[in-house]
């Protein structure tokens, strides 16, 4: 480890950091290696292993954004690059490796604009209902995914996390863990609480046929390793389900999600409580979660606005 490039040892510090202070996911933290460890790479092949960090220059990491395009990868691909080296360089330069941030001088590539394609609330409900034997493996587990998903609009991975501990009836409630270990409450509607009491006693079953205890909420059919289902799973599920009642092929967990926001904010919702509810940090990412059509926006505004009278 000691014979390493000092840009690679200060990749894996900064990955530590994001690990053990940030608590970000496996999922972030594989990544951010990857981008970083390629763009990394990229100094020790161009400048030798001995480059110096203070080095580097906005024009070097723009230079290295070419070569990405020139390996045909897209725009998002290479925002997504700089992000991560923007992220690295921020904080070389909090804890005083560099001066400031090259990263900061490099815009951002254009990327297109695309809404979320979300299923209407007539098409939920439809896929919602239509969960049934003749459509899941485990019907009863599967349509408590959909509700909690769509119902409480919880992440894939939030969702695989719920123990059955964390079900609090007195509060009609259920804790989740989001993003960087952070914790909090979304309510427990009543369709998803009557879909959770026709699962538990089958859970129950399974658990004592195979004389076994389990913590997870939702567990995989065979009751594998710790019994918890994967995000894989959820993924592979909510396709399969959604395909089956006439949803586009497209549709992942996610879309649940993007549902949730979007549906609530068509009903009238406050965005900042739906922010609360999705557990986003910042309200502009709640807005990037809802879409309002141009029909809705007439709607509102000759409703509201005095001039529309």
């Amino acid at each position: 480890m000691s014979d390493q490039p000092k840009v690679i040892a200060l990749v894996h510090d900064f990955l530590a950091m994001l690990a053990n202070e940030r608590g970000s996911s496996p999922h972030t933290l594989r990544a951010y290696e990857r981008e970083l460890r390629a763009f990394a790479e990229y100094l020790v092949k161009t400048f030798g292993p001995d480059v110096a960090i203070q080095r580097i220059e906005h024009q070097h990491i723009r230079a290295y954004l070419g070569t990405l395009y020139e390996h045909g990868l897209s725009k998002a691909s290479a925002a997504r690059a700089l992000a991560a080296i923007r992220s690295w360089f921020k904080w070389m330069a909090r804890m005083r490796h560099v001066e400031q941030s090259p990263a900061a001088l490099v815009a951002t590539p254009k990327l297109p604009k695309h809404l979320p394609r979300v299923p209407t609330i007539e098409q939920m409900n439809r896929a919602v209902d239509g969960v049934t034997e003749d459509s899941a493996a485990w019907p009863e587990r599967d349509r408590l995914i959909f509700e909690l998903l769509y119902g409480c609009g919880i992440r894939n991975a939030e969702l695989v996390g719920i123990d059955l501990k964390d079900i609090h009836w007195a509060n009609e409630a259920i804790l989740v863990r989001g993003k960087g270990r952070k914790e909090r409450y979304v309510p427990l509607g009543d369709a998803a609480a009557q879909a959770l009491r026709a699962y538990l006693p089958l859970r129950e079953a399974r658990l004592q046929k195979a004389g076994k205890q389990r913590e997870a909420l939702l567990l995989n059919a065979k009751l594998r390793g710790n019994g918890r289902l994967t995000t894989r799973s959820v993924g592979r599920i909510v396709k399969l389900l959604a395909i089956a009642n006439g949803l586009p092929a497209e549709v992942h967990p996610h879309t649940l999600r993007h549902a949730f926001g979007t549906h609530m904010l068509e009903e009238g919702a406050d965005l900042r409580a739906i922010q609360e509810l999705l557990g986003h940090e910042r309200l502009s990412t709640t807005q990037r979660y809802t879409q309002l059509t141009v029909g809705q926006v007439a709607e509102v505004y000759d409703r509201t606005h005095p001039r529309a009278k």
